[in-house]
């Protein structure tokens, strides 16, 4: 494993080729050892499996992402023209701070931990348009939290409880079992709303499985579950983050150093990286600071690489 001065904490390596693991190692956990059947968090990469959720929404007819957005906050006022797509793409134009460090500023420590904490959607959903929708790119997790809730009303329950048990099904029947991902375990807010900008908890094995899924939108048994256009829409950069250079998509990272990616990126160095033309999944787990995380990023894009030329 990479020293933990340069690296920070590794907890798991996992690479998966044509549906096979073909390399794993796993380091020591700061609470409990690391191993193949330890769950991790997700943080950020379960806006990846979000964007999944609403595929399968999208491939019911249940919703259309070029129709406003279903929020019944915005339906008299200047909001009211976001669409999903907007929010996918998070370019929704809402007020947003996705501050990891200055809690005074930061919306989503004010929605996960604060004053937003019992119901995120209905947080983030207060925030003011800033920008006309589609025109301004703002990393958000309140974006997210908001989908979640819309895939909550169309799954449907009356009350926290209910719509907390029909979620879990509907994630379950749709993602986590088709998948095999039997350790995966999503979260809920207090409302009832899964916690979609956050909140998975999987082994390393089971992250490599979804990452899967954006390989050929396919289950393992070949059962198509992504609409037709899903996956590759979903690499179509929209935005430059002007702080790493990465580009994004739909709830997905594509990395300049790998073209043709789909990356999930997660708080302190969670990675799930998709290179669907080399049918290969890579995924990290782990605790990384910011300040050195892209030593961690150079060593996974050198890993890639590597796993390519064996296979030449």
């Amino acid at each position: 494993m990479p020293p933990v001065e340069t690296h920070g904490e590794t907890r798991a390596i996992v690479a998966w080729r044509a549906g096979r693991e073909i390399f794993a190692a796993y380091g020591s956990g700061y609470a409990t050892e690391c191993g193949p059947g330890v769950t991790h968090i997700s943080w950020s990469m379960a806006k990846s499996m979000t964007h999944a959720l609403v595929g399968f929404m999208v491939l019911d007819g249940l919703v259309d992402i070029d129709e406003p957005a279903a929020v019944p906050e915005w339906c008299d006022d200047e909001r009211a023209g976001i669409t999903l797509r907007h929010l996918l793409e998070m370019r929704s134009g809402l007020e947003w701070v996705e501050d990891y460090v200055d809690g005074d500023r930061s919306h989503v420590i004010e929605m996960l931990f604060g004053s937003g904490k019992d119901d995120h959607a209905a947080y983030a959903t207060s925030r003011p348009l800033r920008h006309r929708p589609g025109t301004h790119w703002e990393y958000s997790s309140g974006t997210t939290n908001i989908i979640c809730r819309i895939l909550g009303d169309v799954v449907g329950g009356s009350g926290p409880d209910a719509r907390r048990a029909r979620m879990t099904t509907f994630i379950d029947q749709r993602l986590f079992a088709p998948l095999g991902m039997a350790s995966a375990t999503a979260k809920f807010d207090p409302a009832g709303n899964f916690v979609g900008s956050s909140y998975v908890y999987a082994t390393a094995t089971d992250f490599a499985r979804f990452g899967r899924l954006y390989v050929d939108g396919c289950s393992p048994t070949g059962a198509k579950l992504l609409p037709v256009g899903w996956r590759d829409a979903a690499r179509e950069v929209v935005a430059i983050d002007p702080e790493t250079d990465n580009g994004y998509g739909h709830h997905w990272w594509v990395w300049p150093g790998l073209p043709g990616s789909l990356v999930a990126t997660g708080y302190e160095g969670q990675y799930t990286i998709v290179l669907p033309d080399d049918d290969l999944v890579v995924v990290r787990l782990g605790k990384s600071p910011a300040e050195i995380r892209h030593n961690v990023v150079d060593d996974l894009v050198a890993l890639v690489g590597e796993l390519r030329r064996m296979r030449r």
